[in-house]
């Protein structure tokens, strides 16, 4: 009958829901359960479908289906799901985890005590009334040149007329990839990369190709051979490692673009909290000028609900990535705009930028001390931290776990390219909670990791 796959689903998605399936089990293979209930191959697969469709479970290559949440808890029953928010990784729920470690946005006392002042003159009718016009993806000249300043490092210095605005940094990403790469072709990224980016190159039809990466970040060598047509980077900061590249490395990869004139995307979200004095390594822009396309915003500095997006691009290429911003209907809007050059020019992003530094390193010293004896991956500066799980955990059981016991965690896969390669980790975002929350929650994972009772099976 056509809706009997519908009808078995309902049956497991019923065990989900009382408890008698519990997150992190495993359902038996497909066809191990079409003989077990009598029924053909197809109508368990079709079965299993409709469970991921619903969200109930989920399933790994070479691993089998897992059970991630179960809707309509009762009361009272320990919280067993995560609100999905950054990635489309999170257990399908309505319910909110009580610590959200997937949110990442840096905040600081009493910022938007520091903020306002800049808004209040824009909210005069006649100011108003210019911030309110649409802005061009050339932005105006003196966001030009206050981002040109904002954004430069010792060795770089962008120049006014190359800059562009966008929305926020996730649609930068995306004009400059629309303009770079056309459907079918392939972009080289590292094995660990943004899970937005991945999302954005399937709309666009673009594959992503991961290549090698160590602890200095991509390796230049593995570029060649590829059939590539663009590169996406996170040279600085790398989300969710935190590895960055060391200068010789980005100097070595400027070499081999340069070879082979292939375009580079280099996403500096991040680069605002590497070095004291916030100026950072220079980017590979600085030593491929003409091949990098650079990817910065406020969102990380100021606040994610009003923000703006940067793109600086090679001078030849402004026109067409210019037109990619419009086209995609990516452009930055104008009181967004205005407020963003009054911030940078009256010195609150620079404020902003110091007091977040300064959180982000009390935030790493609470990982160094809660986990302890674990495998994580950070830098003191990074807002995130890459903890590679102790055996026998899975990454989406611990999520699961984690989730039971109300915090939210991002499992590996939602970073990893290669989806036959799935890391056994998870990223800890570090800078939304409040810190004693953070603390609590570090101490609650570190003893469910550590705890033999707790591990699965």
């Amino acid at each position: 009958m056509p809706h009997d796959y519908r009808r078995i689903a309902d049956r497991i998605a019923a065990d989900i829901t009382a408890g008698r399936l519990r997150p992190g089990e495993r359902l038996p293979p497909q066809r191990k359960f079409a003989r077990r209930h009598g029924i053909a191959a197809s109508t368990a697969e079709r079965a299993y479908g409709e469970l991921v469709r619903r969200g109930l479970v989920v399933g790994e290559v070479g691993r089998g289906t897992f059970v991630r949440a179960a809707d309509g808890a009762p009361a009272g029953r320990a919280l067993t799901e995560v609100t999905d928010t950054e990635t489309v990784t999170a257990l399908a729920s309505g319910a909110e985890a009580t610590v959200n470690l997937e949110l990442n946005y840096p905040s600081a006392p009493g910022q938007s005590e520091l903020l306002a002042p800049a808004l209040a003159p824009l909210l005069r009718p006649d100011v108003l009334t210019e911030a309110l016009r649409p802005a061009p993806a050339t932005g105006t000249a003196a966001a030009r040149a206050a981002v040109a300043a904002l954004l430069s490092t010792p060795g770089w210095r962008p120049a006014p007329e190359q800059l562009l605005f966008t929305g926020n940094a996730r649609q930068a990403i995306a004009a400059a990839l629309a303009s770079l790469v056309r459907p079918g072709g392939r972009v080289g990224v590292e094995p660990l990369t943004y899970p937005l980016v991945k999302e954005i190159a399937a709309r666009l039809g673009i594959t992503l190709v991961p290549l090698e990466s160590d602890d200095e970040g991509l390796r230049p060598q593995s570029v060649r051979g590829r059939r590539l047509s663009a590169l996406y980077l996170q040279p600085t900061l790398h989300n969710p490692t935190s590895v960055s590249m060391t200068a010789e490395r980005r100097h070595q990869l400027a070499e081999v673009v340069g070879e082979l004139n292939l375009p580079v995307v280099e996403d500096r979200i991040w680069s605002f909290l590497d070095g004291s004095d916030g100026s950072g390594p220079d980017p590979l822009a600085a030593h491929a000028p003409h091949l990098t396309h650079v990817v910065d915003g406020l969102s990380k500095r100021v606040a994610p609900g009003l923000t703006v997006g940067f793109l600086v691009v090679p001078e030849r290429r402004v026109e067409a990535v210019g037109e990619a911003v419009r086209s995609g209907g990516w452009s930055a809007g104008r009181f967004a705009l205005e407020a963003g050059v009054r911030w940078i020019e009256d010195g609150t992003v620079g404020r902003l930028v110091a007091a977040k530094r300064a959180d982000a390193v009390l935030r790493q010293r609470l990982v160094a001390e809660c986990l302890d004896g674990f495998r994580v991956r950070t830098d003191p500066r990074a807002c995130f931290a890459w903890w590679e799980l102790p055996a026998p955990w899975r990454a989406d059981t611990f999520t699961a776990a984690a989730a039971a016991r109300g915090i939210a965690v991002t499992p590996g896969r939602a970073f990893a390219v290669d989806p036959h390669r799935t890391p056994d980790a998870v990223r800890l975002g570090l800078a939304s909670a409040a810190v004693p929350e953070l603390a609590r929650a570090l101490r609650t994972l570190a003893g469910l990791a550590g705890g033999q009772s707790s591990r699965p099976s």
